[in-house]
């Protein structure tokens, strides 16, 4: 029997892919539970449409990842902490402060999607990496300057 996947299932297959299965476990386990619907002919056409759909957003939103990213590339952000005379910080620098710096400059990005290459948080003075992850797999790599704050 060919059935629509609803959700994601274990050893089976991804959201929206067209399986066939054998008859019992479709009309037992799969459509009972909202796994799957049965692949008919117009539930294919259905499915078809969507699918067409989501492509076409789907282009849209990597379009516009990959102008953020462009902006984003190479970008200096500098945060400036409270610094002990060794060149220590007091307390740490993390991603939710080059999330506020970053939205400062325009950029409205979410600090789980802020990456510091090779550490969590910054615990001294100097010039960092950061990865963005703009979209599933476009991401834009920025720097990072933590500076001594004037009193």
């Amino acid at each position: 029997m060919e059935i629509i996947l609803k959700q994601d299932v274990a050893n089976l297959g991804h959201k929206d892919d067209i399986v066939v299965v054998r008859n019992g476990y479709a009309n037992n386990f799969l459509i009972p539970k909202g796994y799957a619907i049965a692949a008919t002919p117009s539930a294919k056409k259905v499915h078809a449409e969507n699918m067409k759909q989501r492509m076409h957003k789907e282009a849209k939103l990597r379009e516009e990842a990959q102008a953020l990213a462009g902006k984003l590339e190479g970008l200096m952000v500098q945060l400036a902490t409270k610094v002990s005379s060794t060149g220590k910080i007091f307390g740490s620098v993390n991603n939710i402060q080059v999330a506020e710096a970053l939205t400062a400059k325009g950029f409205e990005i979410d600090r789980r999607n802020i990456t510091i290459i090779g550490e969590d948080k910054i615990q001294e003075v100097g010039v960092y990496e950061a990865v963005v992850k703009c979209y599933k797999d476009i991401k834009a790599t920025i720097k990072i300057e933590v500076v001594a704050e004037e009193n």
